[in-house]
């Protein structure tokens, strides 16, 4: 399981001002939080655990090996913190999840049968808009 406490301190957290709802507040107040969390440097894991969020994060991470999410849809700066904490944790349950082996599967005799009779039903319909010979 997730040590999510030492994880949670291994993230460093900045307000900065957020668009969207608010008006006048938006303008004022930093309610958007950024979260940046480094794989590379984390102890939480280990190497293998470490691989896997690296090949399921490719696209998530930055050329640092650091993940960088942000929310600020809330007007509450607290609110939007655990929000990001709560992504950041479900991103991370995702990339540490293994996959399932795939199970190799044949087609049933049925299906075998409908498809070939479509097929012969789409060739016929393609036949039957030839001119005819003379």
């Amino acid at each position: 399981m997730i040590n999510k406490s030492l994880l949670i301190n291994e993230c460093d957290f900045k307000a900065v001002r957020s668009s969207g709802a608010g008006g006048q507040h938006v303008n004022k107040t930093s309610s958007k939080v950024i979260l940046s969390w480094n794989l590379e440097n984390s102890v939480t894991f280990d190497e293998g655990k470490k691989d896997r969020l690296r090949e399921k994060l490719a696209t998530r991470l930055t050329k640092d090996g650091v993940l960088i999410l942000s929310y600020g849809r809330g007007r509450s700066q607290h609110k939007n913190k655990e929000q990001v904490i709560k992504n950041f944790f479900s991103v991370i349950k995702k990339g540490l999840r293994k996959p399932k082996p795939r199970k190799k599967t044949k087609p049933t005799k049925a299906s075998k049968h409908r498809r070939l009779k479509a097929k012969k039903q789409h060739a016929e319909k393609k036949a039957n808009r030839k001119p005819p010979k003379i």
